[in-house]
């Protein structure tokens, strides 16, 4: 039987955004956390890159969401009361 598992469509992402945090902490630990043993949050912009590179090799276009969408998206007020 073979192995089971995450599906390498799902782990190519994995393994993309782990070797790009790699990337950024080592451009940045000067200016990181001097905690020891701490878990780092890294940009938002490596979970973007590698979702835009993974949908663009799928032939999958993003749509761009408006200022109002993103605006929603962001704020806590809207659809609470």
């Amino acid at each position: 039987m073979g192995a089971e598992g995450h599906p390498s469509e799902v782990m190519d992402m994995s393994f993309s955004d782990q070797a790009l945090a790699v990337e950024y902490i080592a451009k940045n630990r000067d200016s990181l956390s001097k905690m020891g043993s701490v878990v780092l949050d890294i940009p938002e912009e490596i979970d973007k890159t590698v979702a835009q590179l993974k949908c663009a090799a799928m032939g999958l276009k993003l749509d761009v969401l408006t200022l109002e969408q993103d605006a929603y998206i962001h704020g806590w007020a809207e659809g609470t009361t």
